[in-house]
């Protein structure tokens, strides 16, 4: 078996929470050596979320933080800086989205650690970029990357709906995801240059991205409305619609020239063709709340199952709104990679979203226990016995 995509690739994790650390374990899937630095004691504070009530299982941890080893040290102290600088001489990637001014009360901004090594990939991650009044700002993705660019607004049944909380780690994947195509890119930019350098993302920037296409209308001019309440939907074919066991499903049937005929056919509802109302695209639309109205009651005759079958064999584009519970067994999203076993054959993980031909994913490793692995990290280094213990005497490791 030959070595992993990213097998000689050195990622130092100094992050916390989701989004930097997702980016690392996206490099680590692909076989990135990632160390992950902790602070001595509760670690990473992702490590106690959790989400039962009740529970401490770090089932959140588990995930973002899967094949990587832990370095717990202590950065406020000179010696444990030192560390850290000593890895960063032979690292890749260094990873962080600590707060701007506490990277440099910590000494590792861009200043501190590029003269070190000019070959190493500086990857930072903020909330609200690195620019403007609020550069120092702190956030998490429900307020910078949900909130604040109107993505929690517009997803909102109706204007006397109150917002909705997001998921954990419903922005901060994606931007994840952003900032390790900003860490490829950099490397890429390395191989033909032989040079590092910094690369930025942020919360608020993905959410933006996320957002686009409403604030790209915006930004020319048009006036965004919140979205229609679903019984007044502007495309009765683009909707939600409830069967006769409770089960909900969306329609997505945007090509109506070629697709409509087949649709009507395989509801029973071959006359609708005909009715004046509905024998155009600009009259369906004039009179969508009615097609609405109609579809409701088609759809009410018959469960979810039922419904699954016919709208497959007609090619009618739609999804299943399925529940959590449902995920773990979704045989569609095992096969394509999405679900895989953990490497001892002990539950799934959600793995990362792409894949690359000819490449395997390494099998996914646990998650580290707090400093797990410090004293292996710190040998490979090049530090003593005496050395190491010498570090845990100064309280720089525990």
């Amino acid at each position: 078996m030959t070595d992993s995509l990213f097998a000689d690739l050195k990622v130092i994790d100094c992050a916390s929470w989701i989004a930097g650390p997702a980016a690392a374990t996206i490099l680590s899937d692909f076989g990135a050596n990632v160390i992950k630095i902790e602070p001595p004691g509760a670690g990473d504070p992702w490590r106690a979320s959790t989400p039962v009530p009740g529970k401490t299982t770090d089932y959140y941890w588990q995930l973002t933080s899967r094949n990587k080893r832990s370095l717990a040290i202590n950065l406020k102290h000179e010696e444990g800086r030192a560390v850290l600088y000593r890895l960063i001489a032979s690292a890749d990637v260094f990873v962080t989205n600590f707060p701007l001014p506490v990277r440099d009360r910590l000494q590792i901004a861009p200043s501190h650690l590029l003269p070190l090594n000019p070959r190493l990939i500086y990857a930072s991650f903020t909330a609200y970029g690195e620019a403007g009044a609020e550069a120092d700002k702190t956030g998490f993705d429900a307020t910078a990357y949900w909130a604040r660019t109107g993505l929690m607004d517009m997803v909102r049944a109706s204007k006397d709906t109150e917002p909705t909380r997001s998921a954990p780690g419903m922005g901060d994947h994606p931007s994840a995801t952003g900032l390790y195509a900003a860490i490829v890119t950099a490397l890429y930019r390395r191989e033909k240059t032989g040079k590092g350098g910094v690369v930025q993302s942020s919360l608020l920037q993905n959410g933006l991205w996320a957002n686009a296409c409403f604030i790209q209308s915006r930004l020319f001019g048009e006036h965004v409305q919140l979205r229609a309440p679903r019984s007044e939907a502007p495309n009765a074919l683009a909707n939600h619609y409830r069967c006769r066991d409770g089960r909900w499903f969306i329609m997505a049937l945007h090509n109506e020239q070629r697709q409509l005929q087949g649709f009507l056919s395989a509801i029973g509802r071959e006359d609708l063709a005909d009715d004046p109302r509905f024998a155009t695209r600009d009259a369906r639309k004039q009179h969508a709340s009615d097609m609405v109205k109609i579809l409701d009651d088609v759809f009410a005759q018959r469960d979810m199952a039922d419904w699954r079958k016919i709208l497959d064999e007609a090619g009618v584009t739609f999804g299943t709104v399925a529940s959590v519970d449902e995920t773990s067994d979704d045989v569609q999203m095992q096969e394509i990679g999405g679900l895989v076993p953990f490497a001892d054959g002990m539950g799934l993980t959600v793995s990362s979203p792409f894949h690359i031909d000819g490449e395997t994913k390494v099998e996914p490793q646990r998650a580290p226990s707090i400093g797990q692995h410090s004293e292996e990290v710190l040998r490979e280094a090049g530090y003593s016995a005496d050395e190491i213990e010498r570090l845990r005497t100064l309280g720089v490791l525990p």
